[in-house]
């Protein structure tokens, strides 16, 4: 089984996904416009011929998925994304301070990354794309 993280974005999910691709060190193995959907399809209006109704995002053996919804498919999609966050853990510390430190370019922090009593290294954000993050390292030895 592979749970994966499915993100909705109101026309800026290709932008969103690239960014991820670039920080996280992945790959998009798929990324399907509305524009592109086969006759019949429910969305035909122009305006969202290039919003993706599906991306998948391959990082190493993790996947992220996304698409981009407008307020009629899904009323909540222009407030706060709140009750969750994508959640990244490494042995790695600086690796750890850099996706961090990149996620957060044009976002903001909510806990600036820094040590704390379960981890060397742990930091909470959102993105400029309004995805809540934590990023955190996994400490040598377990609590």
């Amino acid at each position: 089984m592979k749970l994966v993280t499915s993100l909705s974005f109101q026309g800026r999910c290709r932008e969103a996904f690239e960014f991820y691709a670039k920080v996280l060190g992945g790959r998009i193995t798929a990324a399907y416009p509305y524009g592109d959907a086969p006759p019949g399809m429910p969305i035909t209006d122009a305006k969202y011929k290039d919003w993706l109704m599906h991306c998948w995002l391959e990082i190493n053996d993790q996947a992220l998925m996304g698409a981009d919804m407008d307020v009629a498919w899904a009323a909540n999609i222009a407030k706060p994304k709140n009750g969750f966050d994508v959640s990244l853990h490494t042995d790695d510390i600086a690796e750890a301070r850099r996706w961090f430190e990149q996620l957060c370019e044009g976002g903001r922090a909510v806990m600036p990354f820094a040590a704390t009593f379960w981890s060397p290294g742990y930091g909470a954000l959102v993105d400029r794309f309004g995805v809540p993050w934590m990023v955190n390292t996994n400490p040598s030895t377990p609590a």
